[in-house]
């Protein structure tokens, strides 16, 4: 995401200011707790120990406010996945390793918070839900794609599109740990350990595309 899509979004980048990081925390935990409709900018503002006038200063609006916490959460995923490294080795172990990480993300409780405060919002804030969509997408896809190619190449795989197998397992890994949860509002939970999820998905994987 960029503030010049977005419209809404602010010119800082995280890290550039103590203060105005200070702030985007502070309003990502009302914004995760209280929604954005309930959401009032002067508690955020106490919390941050700033005046008001300060926290208009950075963010003019809410809806400055707002755009700049979900770009928060983007950039923190994408740390997070930076970490995440398609090891040399066999085709299982590459693919094992990439969907244990993504299995202990996508179960990460926070993770869940942003994509239901993203999608309860995206009617007013669509081109930002689209920007946090894209992005993600983008940071957790492309490496695999990269990854299948590769070992296809190497004759360790049989894909016809990298990019639709790469989509195959991810939602092997994403169902039980991602969409239960979301959908059931954390009252469903996995049964299986992320190690077993992400073991069952390659090895189904594997079944239908190992050489």
């Amino acid at each position: 995401m960029n503030s010049h899509a977005t419209g809404i979004l602010p010119d800082l980048k995280p890290g550039e200011d103590n203060r105005r990081d200070t702030i985007v925390g502070q309003a990502r935990r009302f914004f995760m707790s209280q929604g954005y409709a309930a959401t009032r900018i002067e508690p955020i503002a106490r919390a941050a120990s700033v005046s008001t006038a300060t926290l208009y200063a950075y963010f003019p609006s809410k809806e400055h406010l707002f755009g700049a916490v979900i770009e928060d959460a983007a950039h923190d995923f994408s740390r997070q996945m930076e970490t995440v490294r398609l090891t040399e080795g066999s085709a299982r172990d590459v693919l094992m390793g990439f969907a244990l990480a993504y299995a202990r993300f996508m179960g990460d409780p926070f993770v869940r918070s942003v994509f239901r405060l993203v999608m309860a919002e995206r009617p007013r804030f669509r081109e930002v839900a689209i920007g946090f969509f894209d992005k993600g997408r983008s940071d957790f896809g492309h490496p695999l794609i990269l990854a299948l190619e590769t070992l296809a190449e190497r004759g360790e795989l049989r894909i016809v599109k990298a990019s639709w197998a790469a989509g195959q397992l991810m939602g092997m890994v994403e169902h039980p740990v991602f969409f239960m949860p979301l959908v059931t509002g954390d009252e469903v939970q996995a049964e299986r350990r992320p190690e077993q999820i992400a073991s069952e998905a390659v090895e189904t994987f594997l079944a239908r595309y190992g050489t």
